[in-house]
């Protein structure tokens, strides 16, 4: 059975609200994968990379500690709430 994607046949959700996030935060993929390793979650660059160009699917538990890290709401990631209109990735 394959996976579900969005209705844009996107992997995941996430990957321009990441984008958005990292950049308002000044972090690099790098900085970010290195924040995610010290909270114990094994996520490198790469896979950060990967996220972002909406080539890998992404658990609930990456989301929650994503969400940690920038310290937003799980809305935020997911719809992009709370990020005006002049931040958002065209």
């Amino acid at each position: 059975m394959p996976k579900p994607r969005s209705g844009t046949g996107e992997k995941n959700l996430i990957g321009k609200h990441l984008i958005q996030l990292r950049k308002m935060h000044g972090y690099s993929q790098r900085d970010l994968s290195y924040r995610l390793q010290l909270l114990g979650f094994d996520m490198d660059k790469n896979v950060i990379t990967r996220i972002e160009t909406n080539r890998r699917f992404v658990t609930d538990i990456e989301v929650q500690a994503i969400c940690q890290v920038f310290g937003v709401a799980y809305e935020t990631l997911i719809d992009g709430e709370g990020l005006t209109v002049a931040e958002t990735v065209c």
